[in-house]
């Protein structure tokens, strides 16, 4: 089989053949069919996670057919059309695993990051960390939901967004475009916030009342004006600093759920924190049952992110461009 190998910090990705694996206990051989090409994946090859192991194959949007199980694996067939996640695995015992909540184990595994991901024909998945997928959705736009959409949908959960709510979204890049879509469909009064003008129309069409400039308008300021603030606040841009500058846009009791970041000190001013008992929080991808969920709300709202397909030799070029600030969309390798 033909995959993608990160060999190391900065360096590019090799084109190497491999044998088809076979499934030991509790494992499930998946024959790829699109994986998504994520931001997370260019952070690995630039070093930004000190626990990735090199050489591995990126890639955790995955979406592809049962081609074999191992022993142990219960609920799922072969050619079954199922997923794989950020999350490779857990320990299987600790607090967070036995409620539910594996995406906060300390001994979590990332896919693409610790193990073999999906730049691949085929990968190995533990059989608890594959996710059926449903019919509705085609498996090749609905990629991205395995990380983007994900992270968008747990992290308006976990902020606590309702039919009633007020709902901000700083970016409508990948995570951002479907946390407007989701948000909608959930009820909620969608603002978005970006940092030019150029990004209204999409905005709206993708639902949002509400679009504010941040080069133009103070955004804060902008919606305090939209019925008294925002309850929810989504940051989905890779900037603290711009988390930052919405964070008095909040209405009192309000959150700002930090899903996109950088790598620099998140400075809040406190007092209006404390006057208005607002929250700050982060929100990783989700469970496996987070993303059955998003899974099942994307098919029966029929929310699928714009997608170009790609072959695994442009992986590389990909990544450049993402890295340049030239991505241009979301990009999804593609199996035969």
């Amino acid at each position: 089989m033909r995959a993608a190998l990160a060999t190391g910090v900065d360096a590019p990705l090799s084109l190497v053949e491999r044998d088809i694996p076979e499934p030991g206990p509790g494992e499930v051989l998946v024959k790829i069919t699109a994986c998504g090409v994520c931001f997370s994946d260019l952070n690995l090859v630039r070093g930004h996670y000190p626990f990735a192991r090199f050489p591995v194959v990126p890639g955790h949007e995955i979406t592809g057919t049962v081609a074999a199980l191992g022993s142990g694996v219960s609920g799922l067939s072969v050619g079954d059309p199922v997923a794989a996640q950020f999350l490779y695995d857990s320990c299987g015992h600790c607090d967070y695993c036995v409620s539910g909540d594996q995406i906060l184990c300390p001994s979590k595994r990332i896919t693409g990051i610790v193990a073999d991901g999906g730049y691949a024909e085929y990968g190995l998945f533990k059989g608890g960390y594959v996710t059926p997928l449903p019919a509705e959705l085609d498996p090749v736009a609905a990629a991205p939901l395995m990380c983007a959409g994900l992270t968008a949908f747990n992290g308006l959960r976990q902020g606590g967004a309702t039919s009633s709510s007020r709902v901000a979204v700083i970016g409508s890049g990948g995570i951002g475009a479907l946390a407007i879509q989701y948000a909608v469909a959930m009820g909620a009064r969608v603002a978005v916030i970006g940092r030019s003008a150029d990004g209204e129309a999409s905005a709206k069409e993708l639902g949002a009342e509400l679009y504010v400039a941040s080069r133009d308008t103070d955004p804060a300021a902008a919606l305090k004006a939209w019925g008294g603030g925002a309850n929810v606040i989504l940051n989905a841009a890779p900037s603290n600093e711009a988390a930052a500058a919405v964070l008095a846009g909040l209405a009192p009791d309000g959150t700002l759920v930090l899903c996109g970041y950088d790598n620099a000190p998140l400075t809040l001013a406190a007092q209006p924190m404390v006057l208005n008992r607002l929250r700050v929080m982060a929100s990783p991808s989700g469970s496996p049952h987070d993303l059955r969920d998003t899974l099942a709300f994307s098919a029966q709202h029929r929310i699928l992110p714009k997608v170009t397909p790609i072959a695994l030799d442009e992986a590389q070029a990909t990544l450049d461009a993402m890295g340049s600030g030239s991505g241009g969309g979301r990009r999804v390798i593609t199996f035969g």
